[in-house]
């Protein structure tokens, strides 16, 4: 029988930043403060984004490191951590993924081909009515590949630091949203691993 005190569970947290990485007022920094043993991905040249450089750099936190994990990913570090996801190289356990602000693909297709296909996971896409780095309806649509519960923010730009998302208090209610909507997989007694239709998330975030 599965019990609670075998269990490794909650997941840790991991933030996955996008392009230049992300600053200390940045609410990726401030969430990382709200869960103990949290990780952050980094890359060795922020400034040269690619797919497989960066997922590699993701794979190999998560092979360092004692899961599960619950990936919290911003603008193109959306993108790398469902390619990550995608293409089998975290080789680690990933419970949940929050994407925010997700960068579109045809602005980094120098940085490597991007395919978006439903992952194996649960996950939360948010998305802004005025992000320069991707329209909402083609983060609406990105979602629907994704397989994600979908959010609209509303104005909200890039959801970043210059558009005043500091401390983020929504942030860490969506991460708990994922976590509390995995856990009876993750403490019962068979396999941890089975896919989701999202229905659970949807009306958890409605």
């Amino acid at each position: 029988m599965f019990s609670c005190a075998q269990s490794r569970w909650p997941p840790r947290l991991v933030t996955v930043p996008g392009l230049h990485g992300s600053d200390g007022a940045h609410w990726q920094t401030w969430l990382e403060r709200q869960f103990p043993r949290s990780l952050r991905v980094e890359q060795e040249d922020w400034d040269a984004p690619s797919l497989a450089v960066w997922g590699r750099a993701l794979a190999d936190l998560l092979a360092r490191e004692r899961g599960p994990f619950l990936l919290a990913a911003h603008s193109f570090g959306c993108l790398v951590a469902a390619h990550a996801l995608l293409h089998g190289t975290t080789g680690a356990d990933v419970a949940g993924v929050l994407f925010v602000a997700p960068a579109s693909p045809r602005k980094f297709q120098f940085a490597g081909a991007f395919e978006a296909r439903r992952l194996g996971v649960p996950s939360i896409l948010i998305g802004s009515e005025t992000d320069p780095w991707m329209p909402l309806a083609e983060a609406r649509e990105l979602a629907r590949r994704l397989g994600s519960a979908f959010v609209n923010l509303g104005d909200a730009g890039h959801v970043n630091t210059a558009a005043g998302f500091g401390p983020w208090p929504r942030a860490k209610y969506f991460v708990d949203t994922l976590v509390h909507c995995e856990a009876p997989r993750r403490l019962r007694d068979d396999d941890p691993r089975t896919d989701t239709d999202g229905g659970e998330l949807r009306a958890a975030i409605a």
